[in-house]
């Protein structure tokens, strides 16, 4: 299974953001990582869309957009139009997922689900085979710079055994306090 590497733009150095974008632009990068957050479903605000427009201009990789917002199906177009390539919001905030993983694919974009780590992994099970992608927070959403929950482990293991014993193409994404000390842990699991 190929790994790609998706770098957030909570770790941008936001003084110095264009020579930040170009930095990632010249980079192994794959994809790269912007969380969104409204100060409601998470207790910080973050990046709107006048910034994803703006990044959309100067920056050539996949935007993978992490909506930690509330009532996301009311924004996933607007975030698609803005630049998004795959629009990624948390099973706790949507109040009818699969309506909005249909609307997300409609758009044109690749629909996402992420779980805090309160959520068990079976909570997702049902929409699986309609994700191109599932997100599995290693921290609590909302702030940057936690420390890696190991906890969170097994579910990344259970969605792959459930991606391969259904042979999906739906990539697992981890996000949250993952450095050099515990990347290998992520990857093995």
């Amino acid at each position: 299974m190929a790994h790609l590497i998706s770098p957030s733009m909570l770790s941008a150095n936001f003084c110095n953001l264009a020579q930040d974008i170009e930095m990632i632009n010249q980079s192994q990068a794959d994809w790269f990582h912007i969380d969104v957050m409204d100060g409601v479903f998470v207790p910080n605000i973050s990046f709107g869309l006048p910034v994803i427009e703006s990044l959309r201009k100067t920056c050539g990789l996949v935007f993978d957009v992490h909506l930690m917002i509330t009532e996301p199906e009311r924004y996933a177009e607007r975030f698609a139009n803005a630049g998004a390539d795959i629009i990624t919001f948390h099973y706790e905030a949507c109040a009818d997922p699969a309506a909005l993983i249909k609307k997300i694919r409609e758009l044109g974009k690749k629909a996402s689900i992420s779980i805090s780590p309160k959520t068990p992994a079976e909570a997702v099970l049902p929409f699986l085979s309609e994700l191109d992608m599932v997100l599995v927070m290693t921290v609590e959403p909302g702030f940057g710079g936690q420390s890696f929950m190991a906890d969170q482990l097994p579910k990344i293991a259970a969605f792959r055994k459930e991606i391969i014993k259904r042979n999906l193409k739906c990539h697992i994404e981890v996000d949250g306090g993952i450095g050099e000390k515990n990347v290998d842990l992520v990857v093995s699991n």
